[in-house]
């Protein structure tokens, strides 16, 4: 290596410290003439020997579609990306994948693609060249730029984190904004202090029951397909596993669930104490091992009183404990209407308690493992570091911030006035595919390669039995010969500043090939040279991480009575919910998405206000009208729907929609339900509590049509599905 650099800042270096013809299209004006238009049309030359004209063939990568990166199958063919299905290699997903990850390919191959870099000239952006962008940097972003600079990213892991964290540290600053709207910090935290790992195994398959506070986890919660295949075990073993969801909003989840109670959001953990007061009092479940504080909430919150404060009936409550004791090992978690709320980690850690009293500590939930290798484990998005970037910004401590796989002018609610805050960085760099509202907001606009032409190596946030790095290599060669990798892009900017110790790699996927030669022989597998472990683990898509075997805490953490707050002085809840498909909207520019029907409410191509009938009924709205929706932060008008699976003091307002910029398929359809949100903070965690917003109602003259998939969403009281009883079933089918 070129320079001086120890064994120590060289692996902190490579993080393990702690192919086809692009052709043009033929369509030639009639203006022009057939020989002004002719082409010349070049073969596909040098085909790799195992390639067949014709015949597809399929390599192995990572989807970065959410922060799950599941292990994915590419089929190639004459030099073209078709079509994307699951690793089987892969202990993440197991061959499986969702319909965000088979959109991959329409992002991939998305007109709106930017294709070179821009710089903003007389308050324009501007077609430029690399050399002019990197330049523009190169004169804002030195050695000495200290904490005036810093990097606002989605969740990020590998060896990009690694190249970014070095970038980082060389020009000495500290500032990692991580930002996703859809997390569980609130429930790391809980988890951290009840167990003693911010993110232990949910063992699903081993469960006899579920008991979920709205976690989606068959829809937006985590790693929906790994969960998804754990789900089909828990229901197809020889003792059917039952499952209750306890939510304010029907999910996917909730819509496979056996009981599906509805809630009052922030009451949740209220309903865990009194499930705990239940099986105390009348199901000889011992507490005794509970802390005192914790056993005074159990004993102070009887079924009666709960019931009482929640809507939620004795009964109902009584009849979960009942179950929970039947059916053990059981198996308890919470999702984002608990941690959303402004109390939030107190009702988790009320839901997740009960898995101490339960005994499922050990075997519904278990260690994950310590990850040996810190600087490429994952980094995970928040709401905490966009409140602390909007400040930063509003400070005026910044100078120079890169903006990578996050989009925090469309994310942030509208109190932030996150725009005003943007004004005030002076070189704003966007690293990114498409033209969102971050991106032109931005002086330098840097393109970036899809992740299907892009190298890269991933640890997934959430690590189910095997823990694995993931390998992404390109499948084909770039569309844009303009665009770059953003392993490439940071090693660029490394090179600005370190020449020494960075200059001696060409490119990223050189860096890499570095990497893997000195990466610990224990993750060769076997290989007896670099050229074959590097190859296996292309081929594969994983590489096998051991890691170290830990029990988790058997003592219950102190918390806090979770009594709910409210944000805002509306009547009615704001949920803004997420779901399988668009997510948070990073996915509203693929038509497919778009075209695919809500799981729920079966509609498309739209925004709507779901409201239970009841409400509707009293606010005499009918299903297509328009409603207004008012927080004390804004205002927006939209269809409503009337569905059942909602709490009647509910209004959900599904996310994605509401761009104002992000391309043809996105642009100025349907509303942002994040602008309205009122941002009050959990008081233990810092993050924004997106669930608390209260809000108002009120019917206009409008009405409009609502296009879904079917008609009716109710039997009209004929029988075309048939329900019977289990015990029937297991009486006739002679189980």
């Amino acid at each position: 290596m070129s320079g001086t650099i120890n064994r120590r800042s060289f692996l902190k270096m490579m993080g393990w410290g702690g192919v086809g013809t692009a052709l043009s299209g033929c369509d030639v004006p009639t203006t022009v003439t057939l020989e002004e238009g002719k082409e010349e049309v070049v073969s596909y030359l040098m085909p790799e020997e195992y390639v067949i004209p014709g015949i597809g063939v399929w390599y192995a990568s990572v989807c970065t579609q959410c922060a799950a990166n599941c292990g994915t199958h590419g089929r190639v063919r004459e030099g073209r990306v078709l079509k994307l299905e699951g690793n089987p290699d892969s202990s993440i997903n197991n061959s499986k994948i969702c319909m965000m990850g088979q959109a991959g390919v329409q992002g991939h191959y998305n007109p709106d693609r930017i294709t070179s870099p821009m710089l903003r000239k007389n308050g324009n952006l501007v077609s430029a060249s690399w050399d002019e962008a990197m330049a523009a940097i190169a004169q804002k972003v030195t050695t000495s730029s200290g904490d005036k600079t810093a990097w606002f990213t989605g969740t990020l892991s590998g060896h990009q984190l690694a190249l970014l964290n070095n970038h980082l540290e060389a020009i000495g600053s500290t500032k990692h904004y991580s930002h996703e709207v859809i997390n569980t910090t609130v429930s790391q935290a809980v988890n951290t202090d009840m167990f003693g790992e911010a993110m232990p195994r949910y063992r699903i398959d081993k469960a006899k029951l579920i008991l979920s506070f709205g976690a989606d986890f068959l829809g937006a919660w985590m790693s929906p397909v790994h969960f998804a295949g754990e789900y089909a075990k828990f229901r197809t073993q020889k003792q059917r596993g039952m499952l209750v969801q306890v939510e304010p909003k029907m999910t996917l989840t909730g819509g496979n669930a056996d009981l599906w109670i509805p809630s009052r959001p922030g009451t949740e953990g209220l309903i865990a104490l009194g499930i705990a007061n239940s099986l105390t009092t009348e199901n000889g479940v011992d507490a005794s091992k509970l802390p005192e504080s914790v056993q005074a909430l159990i004993q102070q919150n009887t079924v009666e009183s709960v019931a009482k404060s929640t809507g939620v009936s004795a009964e109902r409550i009584k009849k979960i404990a009942s179950l929970l004791k039947q059916k053990s090992p059981s198996l308890v978690i919470a999702g984002s209407p608990v941690e959303g709320q402004s109390n939030g980690y107190n009702a988790v850690a009320a839901i997740m308690m009960l898995n101490h009293l339960l005994g499922n500590v050990g075997q519904t939930v278990e260690s994950s493992g310590e990850f040996p290798y810190e600087q490429l484990k994952s980094k995970q998005g928040n709401t905490k570091d966009l409140l602390a970037f909007v400040e930063d910004a509003k400070a005026k401590n910044l100078d120079a911030v890169f903006f990578y796989a996050s989009n925090p002018a469309y994310t942030a609610p509208d109190a932030l006035d996150i725009n005003a805050a943007l004004k005030n960085i002076p070189l704003k760099v966007a690293i990114t595919q498409f033209p969102d509202e971050t991106t032109l907001q931005a002086d330098v606009v840097l393109p970036a390669s899809s992740f299907l032409e892009d190298w890269g190596t991933h640890i997934a946030a959430y690590q189910p039995e095997q823990q694995v790095l993931g390998m992404q290599q390109p499948l084909m060669e770039k569309i844009n010969k303009d665009t770059k990798g953003f392993g490439d892009i940071l090693l660029g900017l490394l090179q600005q500043v370190k020449k020494d110790e960075y200059g001696q790699y060409a490119d990223y996927y050189a860096y890499l090939r570095h990497a893997f030669a000195s990466m610990p022989s224990e993750l060769k597998g076997g290989a007896t040279t670099e050229d074959q472990a590097w190859n296996k683990a292309l081929q594969k898509g994983v590489v096998s991480i051991s890691s170290d075997n830990k029990s988790l805490n058997d003592e219950v953490a102190e918390f806090a009575l979770p009594t709910p707050a409210d944000a805002g002085s509306g009547q009615y809840y704001l949920m803004p919910s997420p779901r399988l498909g668009l997510w948070d909207g990073r996915h509203a520019n693929l038509p497919w998405l778009q075209e695919a029907p809500d799981q729920i409410s079966k509609v498309v191509w739209d925004s709507w206000a779901e409201i239970h009938p009841s409400t509707a009924a009293k606010l005499g709205i009918e299903s297509g009208n328009i409603i207004k929706v008012k927080s004390d932060n804004g205002e927006v008008a939209l269809k409503a729907i009337l569905i059942r699976g909602i709490h009647p003091d509910v209004i959900s307002i599904p996310l994605g929609q509401g761009h104002t910029e992000y391309g043809r398929y996105a642009k100025g359809l349907g509303i942002n339900p994040l602008k309205i949100v009122s941002p009050s903070i959990e008081a233990k965690t810092g993050e924004m509590a997106m669930f608390a917003t209260r809000v108002s109602i009120s019917k206009t003259d409008m009405k409009d049509v609502i296009v879904k998939l079917g008609s009716s969403d109710t039997q009209m009281g004929r029988k075309f599905v048939v329900t019977v009883p289990v015990e029937q079933v297991k009486r006739t089918e002679g189980a």
